[in-house]
């Protein structure tokens, strides 16, 4: 029984969704996003304010779909209405971003510049040079994104240079000591 399947969303006030076979289709004031399912397995019904996502048989493929599907239209409610944002911050001697047009461009330490374009539904900024902001309509694009950034030079344990998401704890190493007994 998928219980997140189950659950009735609610559809905030300025959102309207469109059901026009497998295709949802959520515009909201930050923009319009659309999701395709597999209709011989989950149907979507809106009605009085309020959007279910129901399963049409038992079978474990159903199952599956059916709270996937439901979670995928909650993320595209929240991302029309309010937005999705990731904050990274760089941490290291010289480490620092800077932007070219819409793409970031990170001195972290290659003997190289890293260039990282945001994925379509996102876009990237700075608060500082050591702190990124990742923000979109869309939960995937965004998280992506703050993803590949991350990724470039995640942080590492004994001295904790990197980029890591803000409020990321980094498990920290002692190291080598040198003529212990």
């Amino acid at each position: 029984m998928s219980r997140i399947g189950n659950r009735v969303l609610t559809i905030p006030a300025g959102v309207e969704v469109n059901v026009d076979g497998n295709k949802v289709t959520v515009k909201g004031p930050k923009g319009t996003l659309e999701y395709v399912f597999r209709n011989s397995n989950v149907s979507v019904m809106v009605e009085d304010g309020k959007v279910s996502v129901t399963r049409k048989d038992d079978s474990k493929v159903s199952k599956q779909l059916h709270g996937t599907t439901n979670s995928n239209i909650n993320n595209m409610l929240i991302g029309v209405s309010e937005g999705f944002k990731k904050e990274l911050e760089i941490r290291g001697i010289g480490y620092r971003a800077n932007m070219s047009g819409d793409a970031v461009i990170l001195h972290i330490g290659y003997s190289h510049d890293i260039t990282i374009s945001p994925v379509p539904g996102s876009k990237i900024s700075f608060t500082s040079a050591t702190e990124i902001v990742v923000e979109g309509i869309s939960k995937q694009a965004v998280g992506e994104t703050a993803a590949r950034i991350h990724d470039s030079r995640p942080p590492e344990p004994y001295q904790g240079k990197g980029i890591r998401y803000k409020g990321e704890y980094v498990r920290r190493k002692e190291g080598k000591t040198a003529g212990k007994k």
